[in-house]
């Protein structure tokens, strides 16, 4: 029941303090949060889809087109509403599955058909995609072959890196939520941390370390306070 755009949340991920927030741990989700300047759920959802081998190279695109939204260029005018949530990148595989239903009139069920051929670089398959995407444009909206082409090109680009839209937003609920109780309850959250990881030293060292660096103080075991694990104690 956790409010979606709490203030204290987005301004602990938009530090980059991440350390024990699902998915954006490491230093370069680190960076890239600071970068963004996340302020909203969707964006968190695109950040996970987006920081893989591949899309990487479309973050520019997507942190320039949030900043200066008159930067952004879409595939097509047609494709605005498709790729406006992501600034003109296209993001998810989701996105290429729509882009073709509108483009060329593709059912969805040959959308997808489309994307797994795309996604396993299929050559035979993607010659006969081609050829039907380019005569479904030129019959559903009158797009000439050349223009056709180049949206293709542009599509079967995304789609060989494109990300499971529901997949990343999954992991981005779970992101917020752990991002949530660092941002509100972080003695609880640490505590919960430290004792999920009892047994391996150098991770408790490393969650010690944000601990002291969150100003957090970890006290040493003590025979009246101490239970069984990492314990949240009064002040």
């Amino acid at each position: 029941d956790i409010p979606l755009d709490d203030a204290k949340t987005f301004q602990l991920l938009n530090s980059g303090r991440t350390t024990g927030v699902f998915q954006l741990e490491s230093g370069g989700m680190q960076n890239l949060c600071r970068q963004i300047g996340l302020s909203t759920i969707d964006e968190i959802v695109a950040l996970i889809a987006l920081y893989r081998p591949g899309p990487m190279e479309w973050i520019p695109d997507y942190v320039r087109g949030k900043q200066d939204p008159s930067t952004v260029k879409f595939p097509h005018p047609l494709l605005e509403e498709v790729c406006r949530e992501t600034y003109g990148v296209m993001v998810y595989q989701e996105q290429v599955m729509e882009a073709a239903k509108i483009i060329a009139g593709y059912t969805l069920g040959g959308a997808d058909m489309l994307r797994r051929a795309m996604g396993k670089k299929d050559a035979a398959a993607m010659a006969k995609e081609r050829e039907k995407f380019v005569g479904g444009a030129e019959r559903v909206n009158g797009i000439d072959a050349a223009t056709a082409n180049a949206i293709f090109d542009i599509l079967n680009k995304f789609a060989g890196y494109g990300f499971n839209k529901s997949h990343s937003a999954a992991y981005a609920m779970l992101s917020y939520q752990t991002a949530y109780l660092k941002a509100n309850y972080p003695v609880e959250f640490m505590a919960a941390i430290l004792g999920s990881e009892i047994g391996d030293a150098d991770k408790v060292s490393h969650f010690v370390a944000e601990c002291e660096a969150m100003g957090v103080q970890v006290l040493g075991p003590d025979v009246n306070e101490s239970r069984d694990t990492f314990t949240p104690v009064g002040e």
